[in-house]
């Protein structure tokens, strides 16, 4: 085959241990087609939905995959398995509870600050 057109069996794991999207996919294929694609099939009987790719996180062998890059480029592993099909953790984060997050942390360094008056 052509590099780039290696196909990819994945599956994806949400939170609650349940796999989504279990397909073959093209090794040149984004992660942010990919991300795109997992939310279009996201369950909706779930607690936690994500709204758009920036909500995910893909993370295959401890890496966080980035979304301008393909699957050969993110360097997954592929035909070395016996099973053949390779499961990635799927993370959801709404942008809302990073803003919280953020502003706590600006909360935390105003409480944290030193202040002193010499007179």
């Amino acid at each position: 085959m052509a590099e780039g057109k290696e196909l990819i069996e994945l599956k994806f794991r949400i939170y609650d241990g349940t796999d989504i999207a279990h397909s073959t996919y093209a090794s040149s294929m984004t992660v942010a087609t990919l991300k795109q694609k997992i939310v279009a099939e996201w369950p909706q009987d779930k607690t936690v939905i994500p709204k758009s790719i920036n909500d995910l996180k893909l993370i295959h062998a401890g890496r966080v995959l980035e979304n301008n890059k393909s699957l050969a480029d993110s360097r997954i592993t592929f035909g070395d398995l016996p099973v053949g099909v390779i499961t990635m953790h799927v993370v959801v984060q709404p942008t809302i509870a990073k803003n919280k997050t953020e502003k706590s942390k600006k909360d935390m360094q105003k409480l944290n600050s030193c202040r002193c008056v010499i007179l």
